[in-house]
């Protein structure tokens, strides 16, 4: 029986991570977060799909291609946390568990950010712990997982 299989997407700016805002979001880049997720799905008994695009038709592709495919989806929309339907219905659509993450906590932000359309589809929602959001976010998603089985 193969592991199951945790689709991780990540959304623009993201790819800016270790030098954009650092006192905001953090020295870690994206590629030192991907690191330590797999390593925490792996020692779960899970494997991780890593992606990050600029792009929000490129993020609901991907959530399209994850059923049928994927255990569960984690995902940190960057901005379009704040303005996307488009992400929330296909979420709602696959019938996957989500578990949103974010970096910092959007509730001491700007009051836009405390809005999140994905958080709607989201079984629960991570925020303020840095890239230990994602360790946290891939724990909880192992375990609804593994309940479900």
């Amino acid at each position: 029986m193969s592991a199951p299989l945790i689709l991780v997407l990540n959304g623009p700016n993201l790819n800016l991570l270790g030098t954009r805002e650092p006192e905001i979001y953090g020295t870690d880049t994206l590629d030192d977060i991907r690191v330590v997720t797999e390593r925490t799905a792996t020692q779960l008994g899970c494997t991780v799909d890593f992606r990050q695009s600029n792009h929000e038709g490129v993020l609901v592709d991907w959530i399209h291609e994850a059923r049928g495919t994927a255990a569960g989806i984690i995902i940190n929309a960057g901005a379009y946390t704040h303005t996307s339907i488009a992400l929330l219905d296909a979420l709602k659509g696959v019938s996957l568990p989500v578990i949103e993450v974010h970096l910092s906590n959007i509730f001491h932000r700007e009051a836009f950010r405390h809005t999140s359309y994905p958080g709607r589809a989201a079984v629960g929602v991570i925020a303020g712990f840095g890239g230990q959001s994602y360790v946290l976010a891939v724990a909880a998603l192992a375990n609804l997982i593994k309940t479900a089985a």
